[in-house]
């Protein structure tokens, strides 16, 4: 969520999109306070990190993915980082070794 301003007491107000709802957000968890502008990982209402605006799009196309997957609609355009290219086993996961 971008921040795009903030409450009298202390949180941040946020939206998905300048022409949603905004939300209150608690950055109480954050290194250093957001700025207006700012892009968070929010979860239950409590900013979790910043992000860049790069990650935070590719967020936001993920979900607008798994929305378009869940009502039957095209998809792949969304995940563009992904439609091309085989996805690659973390580093403990290769060479068939898996600890049990």
């Amino acid at each position: 969520m971008q921040v795009q301003a903030f409450h009298k007491n202390g949180l941040a107000l946020c939206a998905s999109d300048p022409d949603e709802p905004q939300y209150a957000v608690n950055c109480a968890l954050l290194d250093e306070p957001p700025a207006v502008g700012d892009w968070l990982l929010v979860h239950v209402d409590v900013a979790v990190r910043a992000l860049e605006a790069a990650e935070a799009g590719a967020i936001a196309d993920a979900l607008a993915a798994v929305t378009a997957a869940a009502a039957g609609e095209p998809f792949e355009h969304l995940l563009g980082d992904l439609a091309d290219r085989e996805p690659e086993l973390p580093p403990h996961l290769r060479n068939g070794s898996v600890n049990a």
